[in-house]
């Protein structure tokens, strides 16, 4: 493989998938009864959503500068080329600690060759865009080709999601407190995107079945050529809803295939159990 693709939990993608694409996992870290744990690596998302149900809270933190250190600095070492597609800046301090270290590992490799890209997505947002950078990397395409494909799918990606409580995201402070507190008022069911990196609210609407189809009117509004898609549907220990989107998706749209997977431990600290996210693109060419 010529270029080396590397990407951080907050993907979402399952761990088989690193071993199977020759991805490089630089995992954030969870907070939990005074331990610290290994996104993907040491918990897993359900153990998270149980100790939220009990009332716990737990805490997350970036990927560690010494993980980036020693990644990077094998990675100067053996002369390898790479791709850093990582976590919206908007949401987390693991780009900016990225681009920190590769700059230190720099000053004694200044030779060495890694692209770190912001992508302002979340979740299987930036998941998507990781798993076809993965293949064409196996195609052995050229960096600027991959790049250019990452650099048009960050732009055009659609995040969709609804979480239980909104009061959740507030205390991570990923949402205003005023949009939590409106959304647990009034006992509705929130429907929010990613707009330049960050989480906002967008509509509100009582009960999960009228949500679940105003989220393919939403796709059909802002969706092009949904038929030539991979979607992808991540959820938090909620595989019930997420079969249920998917089945809504395909009767009205026929995607080329879905790509589902769990919420994973760092995201899922933030959202709480129950929430349903849909990523696609609004625009399939360039």
């Amino acid at each position: 493989m010529s270029v080396k693709i590397l990407t951080d939990s907050a993907s979402d993608l399952p761990l088989s998938f690193y071993e199977e694409n020759n991805v490089t996992l630089l995992p954030l870290k969870v907070h939990l009864d005074d331990t610290e744990y290994v996104d993907l690596l040491t918990i897993d998302s359900k153990t998270v959503y149980q100790a939220i149900r009990e009332g716990k809270v737990p805490k997350t933190s970036q990927v560690s500068p010494q993980i980036f250190e020693e990644t990077f600095t094998k990675m100067a070492e053996n002369g390898e080329d790479g791709i850093y597609i990582a976590f919206s800046s908007e949401l987390s301090g693991t780009y900016q600690t990225a681009v920190m270290m590769l700059d230190q590992v720099k000053e004694t490799y200044p030779d060495f060759k890694l692209t770190i890209i912001d992508t302002k997505c979340a979740s299987l947002g930036f998941g998507l865009i990781v798993k076809e950078a993965a293949r064409l990397a196996k195609e052995n395409l050229s960096k600027e080709d991959i790049l250019q494909d990452i650099e048009f799918r960050c732009q055009h990606m659609e995040h969709l999601f609804t979480v239980h409580d909104l009061d959740y995201l507030a205390k991570g402070g990923r949402v205003s407190k005023a949009s939590a507190f409106l959304g647990g008022l009034l006992n509705i069911k929130p429907l929010l995107n990613v707009e330049d990196g960050k989480l906002v609210p967008i509509e509100k609407h009582r009960g999960k079945k009228k949500l679940l189809r105003r989220i393919v009117e939403i796709m059909r509004e802002r969706g092009e050529s949904i038929d030539q898609q991979i979607i992808g549907i991540s959820h938090a220990d909620d595989e019930e809803t997420a079969l249920e989107m998917k089945e809504l998706i395909a009767e009205e749209f026929h995607p080329k295939e879905f790509f589902i997977s769990s919420i994973g431990s760092a995201i899922g600290s933030h959202t709480g159990s129950g929430t349903i996210a849909i990523f696609f693109l609004n625009k399939v060419q360039s």
